[in-house]
């Protein structure tokens, strides 16, 4: 194996353009050991050689222009944990070597290395985004009290309001049914029409003398939208069917 490997340096040497410095085919790159241990270097500097003409030595943390590591650009995972880039050398054959770890064919040439049938490195996952849950502190009680008083001059807000509202106004269980009804009723007052006859102590500006409300307008603390929020997410969405299909 020994005189195999020499002869494909010997090889990739050969085919090194003779015009060009050894500074411009030279990449200086840190690997750590369970890179190195894994055989991947192996596998897959000769490949970016004999592609690109460009050598690529193995040298000191310190001393190198890339370094595979725990910052920079993610490249792939294995070996007990994801490896990334680090350029710390803008020259052309480190960049060279960067845009290659980084194509398609560089991503291939990584995760084809398999050298007992399975597969050592893969390309690195996408983290699991964290949904973070809000929890609601307003009190649902409250709540449907607020709604029946104030809300029910346009919206049937529950059973025993069914034929309150205005009939081209969705009650409250049509709007629970859609996916953004918390954002809805968390902040109703800046969604039309409610600015024109809605105040929220505290954060409305009082109407101008010279455009008052064109209604008795409403008036609400935060604690009671708040409220009237936790009311809301306890009821029933209303059932609207199958969504409508178009041939």
């Amino acid at each position: 194996m020994g005189a195999i490997r020499a002869a494909i340096w010997v090889l990739i040497w050969a085919v090194l353009p003779l015009g060009a410095s050894a500074q411009d085919r030279l990449v200086r790159l840190y690997a750590p050991a369970p890179l190195v241990d894994s055989g991947l270097m192996r596998h897959i500097l000769p490949r970016f050689t004999l592609k690109h003409q460009v050598r690529v030595e193995l040298v000191p943390l310190e001393d190198a222009g890339l370094v595979f590591g725990p910052d920079g650009v993610a490249l792939f995972q294995g070996a007990g944990a994801v490896w990334h880039m680090d350029q710390r050398s803008p020259d052309a054959a480190t960049q060279r070597l960067a845009d290659w770890l980084t194509s398609d064919v560089g991503r291939n040439t990584v995760t084809s290395f398999a050298p007992e049938g399975v597969a050592l490195f893969t390309l690195p996952q996408p983290k699991a985004r964290a949904v973070a849950e809000v929890a609601l502190t307003g009190d649902a009680d409250l709540g449907l009290t607020v709604s029946r008083v104030k809300c029910t001059r346009c919206h049937a807000v529950d059973a025993q309001t069914a034929m309150a509202g205005i009939g081209s106004t969705p009650s409250f269980a049509v709007l629970r049914s859609l996916p953004d009804w918390e954002e809805r009723f968390s902040i109703f007052y800046a969604l039309n029409p409610h600015p024109a006859f809605t105040l929220i102590t505290d954060v409305s500006e009082p109407f101008p003398e010279d455009r008052p409300s064109p209604i008795v307008p409403i008036e609400l603390t935060l604690d009671e939208v708040e409220a009237v929020l936790a009311y809301v997410a306890g009821m029933a969405a209303a059932d609207l069917g199958a969504p409508l299909a178009h041939q």
